[in-house]
């Protein structure tokens, strides 16, 4: 049997397992699915309301197409199957594109790669809209380099569906030589989007997702959050863990829990743009891009998830499209990191949802696995940065690196 045979087949598995697992494990993995997807999309298709047009929202505006198109499977057995195949299929055509005719190594280790990431974080990474994102970012960054144009636009439309691809496109503009079509393909996306809300009657709402995310407070499971969930864990008077029904998210308060919510927006710009000049600076002397991409991606994007105010677990499905990169690149070298990531992916599901409603009560277990999540995640962002400010000035392209465009 072929290696794309056997990858094929580890396919299916995987996705099916995933689906079950969605069905069986505790605390609602696939809550956001059938208490806010199915609405928002039946209110669309309804003519009600459009979440993003005639009123705010929390995501950007296409975020609610793939809602609707999931919609045409609901036929089959309800919203949540029909959700499972949409993000299936999403995830089979990018698969396609990076396994090809299973002859590259480095593309099948990728492979291999992606489909234990996706078994370890299991169903939160399907049953969230991050779930369509990352595959699109992986076929973006892909194609960066052949195609910069349709790469930059995969990215920008991953970006107008959830922010964090705007890490990636960043990167890329630093890294890749045709800066301008990958400018060019974001400013396109960006534009056309706007121009169709404002059309549509949304122009009072077009920037709302991002005045949400700013007032956000602490989510129980971001970085940030640690010192005041272990205060919950140990019982000290004045910290404590409560959900927001604005946001249907659990947060956490305590002392001067406003002061730390104010800082934290600041701090994750002063980070971004702390990455971007040492990428800047690395790009100026001569890095290439396969050398310096991929780390540079990997540090932007965990730069969003370590200094940001919400830590939910399908942020982890971030760090995919860059490791998945390095490893098409030069395997040798991202293997160590990759087993990182799968690592965090393992922690993630099992602090959610499987030890989910211990966490929120504040339980020690899953307040340690959460806390090591998190650990591993900033040991990684190290690695990242430390790694990007490690390449040779005028770096040589790597003799045995395999083709990253299709």
């Amino acid at each position: 049997m072929s290696r794309r045979a056997v990858l094929w087949i580890a396919f299916a598995i995987v996705h099916v397992a995933v689906w079950a697992l969605g069905f069986v494990l505790p605390n609602q993995p696939m809550g956001d699915v059938h208490n806010v997807y199915e609405p928002w999309s039946t209110w669309a298709i309804d003519g009600d309301a459009i979440v993003g047009i005639t009123e705010p929202w929390i995501y950007p505006q296409l975020a609610l197409v793939p809602l609707v198109l999931a919609q045409g499977f609901a036929w089959i057995a309800g919203y949540e199957v029909a959700w499972a195949i949409f993000i299936t299929i999403c995830d089979a055509l990018v698969f396609g594109m990076l396994v090809g005719t299973g002859r590259s190594a480095g593309r099948n280790a990728a492979a291999g790669f992606w489909l234990a990431f996706i078994l370890l974080l299991g169903p939160v990474g399907m049953y969230r809209l991050d779930g369509v994102t990352a595959p699109l970012a992986i076929a973006g960054c892909l194609w960066l380099v052949g195609r910069p144009w349709l790469g930059s636009i995969l990215l920008a439309v991953a970006t107008w569906i959830k922010v964090w691809p705007a890490a990636l496109i960043a990167a890329a503009v630093i890294a890749v030589k045709r800066r301008l079509a990958v400018l060019g393909g974001a400013l396109i996306v960006s534009a056309a989007t706007l121009i169709a809300v404002v059309a549509a009657g949304g122009g009072a709402t077009v920037f709302g997702f991002i005045s949400d995310q700013t007032d956000r407070g602490l989510q129980v499971e971001a970085p940030v959050s640690a010192y005041y969930l272990w205060r919950a864990v140990a019982g000290i008077r004045g910290s404590f863990i409560y959900y927001d029904g604005d946001l249907l998210t659990f947060q956490v308060s305590g002392p001067e829990v406003d002061a730390v919510i104010a800082v934290m927006t600041p701090l994750l710009f002063a980070a971004v743009l702390g990455v971007a000049a040492l990428g800047a600076y690395r790009a100026w002397h001569g890095a290439s891009f396969v050398r310096l991409f991929p780390p540079l991606a990997l540090a932007f994007v965990l730069v969003f998830i370590v200094f940001n105010k919400v830590g939910s677990p399908q942020y982890m499905t971030w760090i995919i499209p860059p490791l998945l990169v390095g490893l098409v690149i030069d395997r040798a070298r991202w293997r160590r990191p990759a087993a990182l990531g799968l690592l965090i992916a393992l922690v993630t599901q099992a602090v959610y949802p499987i030890m989910y409603y211990g966490l929120l009560g504040a339980h020690p277990l899953p307040a340690a696995l959460l806390t090591l999540r998190n650990v591993l995640a900033v040991v990684l962002l190290v690695w990242a940065v430390v790694r990007v400010a490690q390449i040779p000035r005028r770096a040589a392209t790597l003799v045995h690196q395999a083709p990253v465009h299709p």
